[in-house]
């Protein structure tokens, strides 16, 4: 008998070439690919990207970019505020090597699974006070500007400030606080700020209205005070920043937040955010083909894309044709395998047990994964593996994994969020890159509206903690604790060929974010595609690996295609156990930098799918 692949997926993969846009230079995307020689700056929204523009025109590097438009997107409430988190890989030409940021918050005093049993919760809050850990972008900005940038404090900062003074709001923004009205009506420092016409028909602002925040204003002032002061006592440029942390994350600014925090419900103390620290790390690391791949470690879900490669490294997933059936069925089972890994295995790599990093990364352990894959049909049950053979140790945990399936003793809790709002939820990512070969890759997330704000800070806080678990069976490695990092989905990527910058690359949309991006990888390195058609070029997403927030749901088999999807692909996938949804954008959105090495040129790209936007020279 012939092989379910023998006859239509050599067929298959003619077709798909002939309808990819990738063979015809001529082919044109939707948006431009954006050329740069002296720099390049893309983030969630234009006015974001402006302001990484205006770091570069000023003596700034690919740092000082980056770190004004995650300023500037959190004033903007890109999906993210200032009190939400910041994790970054960044690209340092003067070592030849990629450290990791890791500003994500930690639970506060109080977070335990105890508590939260007490409240009613089987889960931690998707929103409130409650839902909020530590806030990190603040000291991961002003980290990793005093560590790697050229520029002050001041100057970074200035768009962010003239923008919390006042600025045009954005419809995207102004509508999703339309939305979330009623809400944020309840917490008394977020209604004073997001809803000006409150008492009206339509309480948040009209896209174009002036949207003003003055107390984010002034908090952000009072970091420029600080570094000004410290200056002026003869301190360092990095140690003027530093004096600025300290003012907000030991200070009267650290003060209000803590007092704002426990007047709405919320369990922050001042020793919270006194003992929090940002880390800068070694990342983790695969090899693809000759091509490095760079990601944070398992406190983020970083390793999943590291984990797929290693088991598709194994195929010849080119020959499959992109986007045929065989082709997604290996993708699909291949994340399937390494979600499985994720949900079980990652968490905070500073809390014991440790993380079993080495075995999960083993090129030997993927093998062992790929050889149980079904070629016919998706696996819905599939479980996490036990990486611990491939490395020292014994599994601490392999008891839980033959229940892993079976419904936990905990009452279930119904969610505050429908199931795909939770799946793609938050974040915005940012891309910049400068002829001296300065290149940051950052998603940063947290404190997306509905926010609450803590107190006269203007400082919205992060909704985090719906990404821990109460209960080991549902994940051992990240059961909530105080000053703990809860496991997110936030991940940026960096690769290097030839120990050179090659790509740069992240994208926003919670669980979907390795998934998109491994697609855009292999787009590139698989399919010949330029970066902006490999930015977008159609995705699919799977909904089986257990969502990071709401109720942790999973949906095995249900699979996210994009309406051009051939007909017979669909029928072919629904035969294998798939259940197909659609969209005409399934994308991302992603933002990336290539490296050219003929030409030394940075080329960018930059999602159809959002609002996303760079700028280039």
């Amino acid at each position: 008998m012939k092989s379910h692949w023998s006859i239509r997926s050599s067929t298959l993969f003619f077709v798909a070439l002939a309808a990819s846009p990738f063979l015809a230079e001529a082919q044109r995307t939707q948006k431009p690919v954006l050329h740069g020689k002296e720099w390049v700056a893309i983030t969630g929204k234009p006015l974001g990207a402006t302001a990484g523009a205006m770091m570069f025109i000023r003596g700034g590097n690919a740092v000082d970019a980056a770190a004004a438009m995650l300023g500037a997107t959190s004033t903007m409430w890109d999906v993210l505020g200032w009190g939400g988190e910041t994790q970054a890989l960044i690209y340092n030409p003067e070592t030849g090597k990629v450290v990791g940021v890791n500003a994500l918050g930690a639970a506060p005093s109080g977070a335990t699974p105890e508590f939260f049993h007490e409240q009613g919760m089987a889960i931690p809050p998707a929103y409130g006070p409650l839902a909020a850990v530590t806030p990190g972008t603040p000291g991961g900005l002003m980290v990793m500007l005093a560590e790697y940038g050229r520029l002050s404090l001041a100057e970074v900062l200035e768009p962010a400030i003239d923008m919390a003074r006042g600025y045009p709001i954005e419809a995207q923004t102004a509508n999703s606080i339309e939305r979330e009205k009623d809400r944020m009506a309840e917490w008394p420092y977020s209604r004073e700020v997001f809803l000006p016409h409150y008492g009206e028909e339509r309480a948040a602002p009209e896209a174009g209205e002036i949207f003003v925040q003055d107390d984010l204003a002034r908090t952000l002032e009072k970091l420029i005070e600080a570094e000004a002061e410290a200056l002026a006592a003869g301190a360092s440029r990095r140690d003027a920043i530093m004096a600025a942390y300290d003012r907000f994350y030991r200070g009267d600014i650290a003060e209000e937040f803590v007092r704002g925090s426990r007047e709405q419900g919320g369990l922050h103390t001042v020793e919270d955010l006194a003992n929090w620290q940002v880390y800068l790390e070694e990342p983790v690391m695969a090899s693809y083909k000759g091509i490095d791949v760079y990601k944070l470690t398992t406190w983020v879900q970083g390793p999943v894309l590291l984990q797929a490669l290693n088991i598709l490294e194994g195929l010849d997933v080119g020959a499959m044709g992109y986007n045929s059936t065989r082709y997604i069925h290996a993708l699909y089972q291949a994340m399937n395998l390494a979600f499985a890994d994720r949900d079980f295995y990652y968490g905070d790599p500073y809390y014991p047990p440790a993380e079993p990093v080495e075995g999960l990364l083993s090129k030997e352990y993927a093998r062992t994964r790929a050889a149980g894959i079904d070629w016919q049909r998706n696996d819905p049950a599939v479980l996490p593996g036990d990486p611990y053979p491939f490395q020292s140790g014994t599994n601490p945990f392999l008891h839980l994994i033959e229940s892993w399936n079976t419904t936990p003793a905990t009452t279930p809790q119904v969610s505050e969020m429908d199931f795909e709002e939770a799946f793609y939820a938050g974040t915005t990512s940012i891309q910049a890159a400068d002829a001296d070969g300065w290149v940051v890759s950052v998603t940063p997330s947290g404190g997306w509206i509905p926010a609450v704000i803590a107190g006269r800070t203007g400082v919205g806080m992060s909704q985090r903690m719906q990404s821990f678990v109460l209960d080991e069976r549902t994940g051992p490695y990240n059961v909530v604790e105080p000053g703990k990092r809860p496991r997110a989905t936030l991940t940026p990527s960096l690769a290097l060929k030839d120990g050179r910058p090659f790509l740069s690359f992240a994208v926003q949309g919670g669980d979907g974010q390795d998934q998109n991006l491994l697609q855009f990888f292999l787009n590139v390195v698989e399919f010949g595609m330029n970066v902006q058609q490999a930015a977008e070029a159609a995705n699919f997403n799977s909904y089986q690996m257990r969502s990071s927030f709401g109720a942790h749901e999973s949906q095995p088999g249900r699979i996210l295609l994009n309406d051009g999807v051939p007909a017979w692909v669909r029928a072919e996938l629904e035969e294998m156990g798939y259940e197909p949804t659609f969209a005409s954008r399934t994308s991302g959105p992603i933002n990336a930098i290539f490296f050219d090495a003929a030409t030394g040129t940075m080329w960018g790209g930059s999602s159809n799918h959002g609002e996303d936007y760079g700028i280039a020279w």
